[in-house]
């Protein structure tokens, strides 16, 4: 069986008696910022009653600021010398470096050569490649859920 941050991504249960507080905090994730909220079991009627409100209102967050709906991770923020997420300049090897995580949830890697396409051409043609496997994964993962 699955545990409750599996079934519910974003979605953590708080029980803490010594401020007497017990619900369900979401905190949504996505370019940067942070959207959070608890639902109150006392407040919505019950613990199910929390949980079905704290899921609403994270999936309707997600829809406002325009986060994709899955269940898995997504990375929004650029630590690479490219400023790209998941694209990466080799300088030393002359490339652009691209990486995904495939649907089997292994890494994916291909590269795009410099010398053959120029340093912008190459830079865009990797963006691109990302771009097109990160949506295959999305698209795929929601047709999965729509299925549900």
């Amino acid at each position: 069986m699955k545990n409750q941050a599996e079934k519910h991504k974003d979605i953590a249960r708080v029980d803490q008696a010594s401020k007497r507080t017990y619900g369900w905090y979401v905190r949504v994730r996505f370019n940067g910022k942070i959207h959070a909220k608890l639902f109150s079991d006392l407040k919505h009627g019950g613990r199910a009653a929390s949980l079905l409100a704290a899921i609403a209102w994270r999936d309707s967050t997600e829809r406002e600021i325009g986060k994709p709906r899955t269940d898995r991770n997504i990375v929004t923020r650029s630590n690479t010398n490219a400023g790209v997420v998941g694209v990466r300049l080799n300088e030393k090897l002359n490339r652009y470096e691209v990486s995904w995580v495939t649907l089997q949830g292994k890494q994916g890697k291909t590269t795009v050569s410099i010398l053959r396409h120029g340093k912008e051409k190459a830079f865009k043609i990797a963006c691109e490649r990302r771009q097109e496997k990160e949506a295959e994964r999305l698209q795929i993962n929601s047709k999965k859920a729509s299925a549900y």
